[in-house]
């Protein structure tokens, strides 16, 4: 009895994008098929249970055997294996390098070592991203890491052309990669309201301002170590807290721009010189590695939580830290006003930032 088959040859890589995204999510080929299942496909495509079966396999195998070329995504544009348009290559590439906000948050600051890698099992029972999708985004965080660890010019620019990803996840990986170098306290109990966008967008702050990159953009690690000299010079701005006419001076023109523009203006008197403390100390004990990881604790401790506890809003936080910067211009013998604009440029972004109010 002679059969009638229809044929199609063609040479380019069939993906599936959901069926690539439940392997990346870490699925079996079973569970996968069952949510491809519950998803319709079978009345979609009119297709058996048995050959949802074999696709969903082929998938699998295929995305495992370009999984080694992902590692280095340059090198899928040039291998000839696997026909995969240019457009859907960028797909496979951005997706593969994606991660959970709640995964990046428990390993955030962490050394990316065996150590905390031991750490996954607890880690995916927490946040309920599977253990095989945990160690993806640990793995790729790790390789990236070594990769620009020892590269000279921009962080961000360096991540995006050796991995070709968009310049909003090259952004949201240099964060990571700074904030392991530099080993920010993050998982304390008083920071867990800040999520990683709210760090992300601090660690780009401090890539900006505080680096040796911020100053010379060629030199080795230039994005990822903070400017020693720079942090050497914050001591001098002890003189705003330690010279008692400059302090009384300060407190009383920023407190003369405040009077009648806030609600909260009592408690802004009555605590400038407690928040100007904070403040500055934060900044003359950066010369410490220590003090450098708790960077973060200290401007929650230090200013956030008492401005909290006296009821400031977003808008009197933004006020108070708006004048308490620019009066320091007008005292007549601070003479520090270049190191004074670079640190509290960073300070007033990150606190805008992680106060929420």
């Amino acid at each position: 009895m002679a059969v009638e088959l229809d044929v199609f040859v063609g040479n380019t890589t069939i993906m599936d994008e959901e069926v690539y995204q439940l392997w990346l999510d870490g699925y079996t080929v079973n569970d996968a098929v069952k949510v491809r299942i519950e998803g319709g496909v079978m009345e979609e495509c009119e297709a058996s249970a048995d050959v949802l079966l074999s696709d969903t396999m082929d998938q699998y195998r295929t995305f495992q055997m370009c999984e080694r070329l992902l590692h280095s995504p340059a090198k899928l544009a040039n291998q000839l294996l696997f026909q995969i348009p240019p457009h859907r290559q960028a797909v496979l590439i951005e997706r593969y390098y994606a991660f959970d906000d709640v995964f990046v948050r428990e390993v955030l600051g962490k050394k990316l070592s065996k150590g905390t890698k031991k750490d996954l099992d607890d880690i995916s029972a927490k946040t309920g991203v599977t253990l095989k999708s945990c160690r993806r985004q640990f793995d790729n965080f790790k390789r990236v890491f070594k990769v620009v660890e020892e590269l000279k010019g921009p962080l961000v620019e360096n991540i995006r052309q050796h991995f070709l990803l968009s310049d909003k996840l090259a952004r949201d990986y240099a964060a990571i990669v700074f904030f392991a170098n530099n080993r920010f306290e993050t998982g304390k109990r008083k920071l867990q309201y800040l999520t990683f966008q709210d760090f992300a967008f601090c660690a780009g702050q401090l890539i900006n301002n505080w680096t040796v990159g911020a100053v010379d953009n060629m030199v080795e690690d230039m994005d990822v170590d903070l400017d020693k000299e720079f942090l050497q010079e914050l001591k001098e701005l002890k003189i705003l807290i330690t010279d008692k006419d400059l302090l009384d001076q300060h407190k009383s023109l920023v407190c003369t721009a405040l009077r009648g523009k806030t609600k909260a203006f009592t408690e802004m008197e009555a605590n400038f010189k407690n928040l100007s403390r904070g403040l500055v100390n934060i900044a003359a004990k950066l010369t410490n590695t220590k003090d450098v990881r708790d960077f973060f604790i200290d401007l929650v401790e230090k200013f956030i939580e008492p401005c909290r506890s006296d009821r400031w809003t977003a808008a009197d936080m933004k006020l108070y830290l708006t004048h308490y910067t620019n009066s320091a211009h007008i005292l007549d013998t601070f003479k520090h006003q270049v190191v004074w604009d670079r640190y509290m440029g960073v300070i007033k972004s990150c606190i805008f930032k992680m106060y929420h109010d």
